[in-house]
């Protein structure tokens, strides 16, 4: 199908629009006299006119005439598409399509300003702190839908390079790990390929067979176990871990590991409670003020 209508030419229109973006430079000092250019059609498709000021926003100040001379260009020919197939459209779509789509933007319009509203309200006036008595209180009533779906590890871990020399001091440092231990690790630590000391958090065991490929569904069992020590190699390195804990798929999850999943539910149901009573309020003052009423009606009549 073609549309009755000619896209513009690039070089044709190029030179208006530039002596358009050049005079409202020229003339930005005088208020009136810009509001008079910003005013200017740069295109018209029936009744419907595109002026410079719907453009101005999209052009950059570090563009040059001739990149925003062909941005105007491609955003008028857009704009003009966009125009014409608006007015097939309301020529030939269905009398009740029209009247559906009307509404469906009417509403569309009405949700994106109330709950902009609604949610800079909330903001306002609903608390986002969420306290460790609130988190082991939800945790205590919600245990049985937190348990695993992958096996968690604790573990200190290390990497080193396949012709490390002094592997027996590190393994032998690693499984005491008292302060001395730890101090020497981490001065020499530049040395390795990675590392992870921080044993005191859990770890998704997919994590944990990324970063040891030598582990596998298949042997996983064998290595990673409570208090079990490590030392796994291939042609890329060796793996030196210390398994500190396990918790088990199907398991209880640990509350550390799934505390930012509780905190989020917890403000969601704060906030979604805050709305509820927001809504109450507002109807209840317009109620007041009488801003607001329903019509009963005897149907009899």
């Amino acid at each position: 199908m073609f549309f009755p209508f000619q896209i513009i030419d690039f070089f044709k229109v190029r030179s208006i629009v530039v002596a358009v973006l050049t005079t409202g430079i020229i003339v930005s000092c005088n208020s009136l006299w810009k509001e008079r250019v910003d005013d200017q059609p740069l295109a018209r498709v029936g009744d419907a006119y595109l002026y410079k000021k719907d453009v101005s926003p999209f052009l950059g100040k570090g563009m040059s005439k001739e990149d925003s001379a062909s941005l105007v260009v491609n955003y008028i020919n857009n704009w003009a598409s966009k125009q014409l197939l608006l007015a097939k459209a309301k020529i030939n779509l269905p009398e009740e399509k029209l009247t559906e789509f009307d509404a469906l933007v009417s509403d569309y319009r009405t949700d994106l300003y109330t709950r902009a509203y609604a949610e800079a309200l909330v903001g306002q006036g609903s608390d986002s702190v969420v306290t460790d008595a609130q988190l082991q209180s939800f945790y205590e009533q919600e245990k049985e839908n937190f348990k695993l779906k992958e096996k968690l590890v604790k573990l200190r871990f290390i990497e080193l390079p396949v012709q490390f020399m002094d592997k027996s001091t590190v393994i032998e440092k690693m499984k005491r790990f008292d302060e001395d231990d730890v101090s020497y690790l981490d001065s020499i630590g530049v040395q390795f390929k990675k590392l992870n000391f921080n044993d005191s958090i859990w770890i998704g065991m997919s994590r944990v067979l990324e970063e040891v490929p030598p582990l596998t569904l298949e042997n996983e069992g064998r290595y990673l176990k409570k208090s079990q020590f490590f030392e796994l190699e291939d042609s890329l390195g060796v793996y030196l871990g210390k398994i500190i804990d396990v918790r088990e798929v199907n398991e209880i999850a640990p509350l550390s590991f799934i505390q930012p999943t509780i905190e989020q539910v917890l403000l969601s149901r704060r906030k979604l409670n805050y709305m509820r009573r927001l809504e109450t309020e507002i109807i209840d003052e317009a109620t007041r003020k009488n801003e607001f009423e329903v019509y009963t009606y005897d149907e009899e009549n």
